[in-house]
């Protein structure tokens, strides 16, 4: 699918959410504490195979848990390899699926800190957010996340935003141009999708 037409975002809207069922682990593995100082910032160099590196600042003020469980994955090396498997240009580009199928994550979840959820996080899905992937479940995000292509508000509430792009937004903008989903959903085949060289996590 190419480009996204704003008109159809009610139908892309919950494809969206029929789409991350397929993120299937449910309940909350780890104990959600976060260690993280919110006084600091906190930035992750997302390196894609071919493109650049996508710099996001992240937010621990307003997500701590989303941001720590990010941040620890990146230390780990758990995201060096994986790849975006769903993109859809005009709204988001998902990856950080250990599978490639939207079905994998790593062996923890968090809860989910968005507003439908209890948690006071005001953070908007404008151009340029990355926001945590989860199933219906709203404490079943883990490893898999989105960068937002262009405004998806009406995901606000209902997914965790935990940060946005500062630079390379125009890498953003090359991996959606460039993508070929097989069908309505995203789906990039496992040949096409573009490659995490790594992400490395820095502060200021």
């Amino acid at each position: 699918m190419k480009k996204f037409n704003l008109k159809f975002k009610g139908i892309i809207a919950i494809t969206f959410v029929l789409a991350l069922i397929c993120t299937c682990f449910v309940g909350c593995g780890a104990d959600n504490s976060t260690t993280l100082d919110t006084k600091t910032n906190y930035y992750a160099d997302i390196n894609i195979k071919d493109y650049g590196t996508i710099t996001v600042k992240l937010d621990p003020k307003s997500a701590p848990i989303t941001c720590e469980n990010f941040i620890n994955l990146a230390n780990q090396k758990f995201y060096d390899g994986l790849t975006f498997h769903r993109i859809m240009e005009g709204f988001m580009m998902q990856g950080g699926d250990p599978e490639g199928t939207g079905y994998g994550g790593s062996s923890e979840t968090i809860v989910g800190e968005f507003a439908a959820n209890g948690h006071n996080n005001t953070l908007s899905h404008t151009r340029g957010a990355i926001s945590m992937a989860r199933s219906g479940h709203p404490d079943s995000a883990s490893s898999q996340f989105f960068i937002v292509h262009e405004d998806s508000t009406f995901l606000d509430g209902s997914y965790a935003v935990f940060g946005y792009v500062t630079n390379g937004i125009e890498i953003v903008d090359k991996v959606c141009k460039d993508s070929n989903p097989v069908d309505n959903n995203g789906t990039i085949p496992a040949s096409s999708q573009p490659v995490i060289n790594s992400i490395s996590i820095r502060t200021e």
